[in-house]
């Protein structure tokens, strides 16, 4: 029995030590969607990238543009092949498929390096921003003394009630009005 006292006496002192601990610990929140829809730094990103975008795009759709001519060509040759022609339009047809499926092969590689091209000018055009936004959020819940800081738009966080919102703080931080903003942000990694 003595022994049964003593062990409930230090459970007890365990938990009420673990609960005083949690309790010096500070907790707060911020929606990283909103924080970088705010800050400018994202609409020059947003547009640099889609200028971008559409040179690629218009890269790809000139490549496009001569496949289409040459598959127009071959068609129209193959509608003039007779028994008289045939070897000479035969001939003409080998080529123009060799051209046709090179094209198409060099459309598929510049596809693919575009595509490489613009997830490296994404990395190079927003992370910046994140990681300007990521060491504002650390120095505002710093000076603040928050342990914990929360992101209301990861799908991770089902429920919050109470802590601190931190955004107009960290919006001050960067020189940001606390107004807020109906920008849309990328989808690409968030703070």
């Amino acid at each position: 029995m003595k022994n049964l006292i003593k062990v409930g006496v230090v459970a007890a002192g365990l938990f009420l030590g673990i609960n005083k601990g949690n309790a010096q610990q500070k907790f707060a929140h911020i929606n990283s969607a909103e924080l970088l829809a705010a800050m400018p730094e994202i609409k020059t990103a947003d547009a640099n990238y889609q200028t971008f975008y559409k040179q690629k795009q218009t890269q790809l759709e000139t490549m496009d543009g001569e496949r289409v001519k040459k598959v127009t060509t071959y068609q129209e040759k193959a509608k003039t092949r007779s028994q008289a022609n045939a070897e000479s339009i035969d001939k003409e047809l080998a080529t123009l498929a060799n051209e046709i499926q090179d094209l198409e092969k060099r459309i598929q590689d510049a596809s693919t390096k575009a595509d490489e091209e613009l997830k490296k000018k994404r990395e190079e055009l927003y992370q910046p921003v994140y990681d300007k936004a990521q060491d504002a959020i650390k120095a505002v819940a710093k000076e603040k003394g928050f342990a914990y800081v929360f992101d209301t738009q990861q799908q991770s966080l089902l429920y919050f009630d109470g802590g601190e919102d931190i955004i107009a703080s960290v919006k001050t931080k960067l020189g940001i009005a606390a107004t807020p903003s109906t920008a849309t942000v990328p989808s690409a990694k968030k703070p």
